[in-house]
């Protein structure tokens, strides 16, 4: 095999040089065995503190990834099942017409239920105990599993509500055990309240397309304010708070946990097909893109659904993603500080994994 490590770290580079970005990580396994590892530029402009392997990114919905995997190893458990109905651990959430929506369909984004309540706050978000509250007064936006629509910030409290009411325990012990298993301790994580180590981040400047409009059932489902933006990503509520529609993540961690879904270690091989089988898919009725979901995953590459139809992972807000190959025994994660609106660098450094390692 070429040496991908060299490969990916002088491109890594590169991209800090040319100034296109300004501190990331890559990371990457070959049917289990490490072969990427690459931190480069700066994760503090401030301090001029440098980017290591374990510094962990605020990168928003990479994370989703890692509340999936708790829900997966739930039913690997025999806590759960997908067909489980929600309300069978969680009675409040039957409210509204909402009793027959499943395990599955909480996971793949057709339970009806992505928007957050009108008037929601930075400090409601950042209450464990209100959001559950706004998802048990929810009411379906469609028939639950007839149509898929991502939900942003629901699908963190609704799978998260899910692992602790099933489990009885706090979703962020049930993430600790999951990074114990990787042997990444505490390098996914979601509630950080001491933020010292994190690569700072900050906005690409928006491109010159001379304005865009957004979806009006996207508004609907998030406000402005809680878009994810820098400003938001630094705040220390959220930073703080556990909000498991996102996570704070090391990209070895996360490519650890993929690696995991491949040979057993995080899941039982047989339960690896869940995350890479299609299980929804169509027009997003909150987005208005074409969508296809594993369970709790996005299938294909962020530019890409259709020629890697088998890859399965989760990409975050400002251009960042993580996820595996099962065809090719492949798990990769990049994070970067700089949030922009493409996924360029994560398409030229994920590409470059995947062409050498072919």
């Amino acid at each position: 095999m070429t040496d991908v490590q060299e490969i990916v770290a002088e491109q890594a580079a590169e991209l800090v040089r040319s100034g296109g970005e300004r501190g990331l990580q890559v990371a990457a396994y070959v049917d289990g065995r490490p072969v990427v590892d690459v931190a480069a530029g700066i994760a503090d402009p401030a301090t001029g503190r440098v980017v290591g392997p374990g510094t962990l990114f605020y990168n928003w919905s990479v994370g989703k990834g890692a509340t999936a995997t708790l829900v997966h190893r739930l039913v690997d458990a025999g806590v759960l099942g997908y067909d489980t109905r929600v309300a069978e651990v969680w009675p409040e959430f039957a409210a509204h017409g909402k009793d027959g929506i499943t395990v599955r369909q909480a996971l793949d984004h057709s339970a009806g239920v992505p928007g957050l309540p009108a008037g929601v706050t930075v400090d409601d978000v950042c209450d464990w105990s209100r959001m559950v509250t706004a998802l048990e007064e929810a009411e379906p936006w469609w028939e639950p599993g007839t149509a898929v629509g991502y939900h942003a910030y629901t699908f963190g409290f609704l799978n998260g509500e899910i692992a602790r009411r099933a489990s009885g325990r706090e979703l962020s012990d049930l993430l600790a055990d999951l990074t114990d298993v990787l042997g990444f301790p505490g390098e996914i994580r979601f509630g950080m309240p001491d933020p010292s180590g994190l690569a700072v981040l900050e906005d690409a400047p928006m491109p010159e397309t001379g304005g865009f409009t957004l979806p009006e059932e996207m508004l609907r489902a998030v406000p402005t304010a809680l878009f994810p933006t820098a400003a938001l990503g630094s705040d220390p509520r959220v930073l703080a708070a556990d909000i498991p529609a996102g996570a704070k993540v090391s990209a070895r961690g996360l490519a650890r946990m993929y690696a995991g879904w491949l040979d057993g270690t995080v899941v039982s091989r047989d339960r690896a097909p869940a995350a890479y089988t299609e299980s929804s898919s169509g027009t997003d009725q909150v987005y208005g893109n074409p969508s296809r979901w594993g369970l709790g995953f996005g299938l294909g590459l962020p530019w890409d659904q259709e020629g890697a139809p088998r890859v399965f992972g989760m990409a975050g807000a400002g251009g960042t993603w993580a996820g595996a190959d099962p065809d090719r025994g492949v798990a990769v994660a990049v994070t970067r500080n700089v949030m922009s609106m493409d996924f360029e660098t994560v398409r030229v450094l994920v590409t470059a994994v995947l062409d050498t390692v072919r």
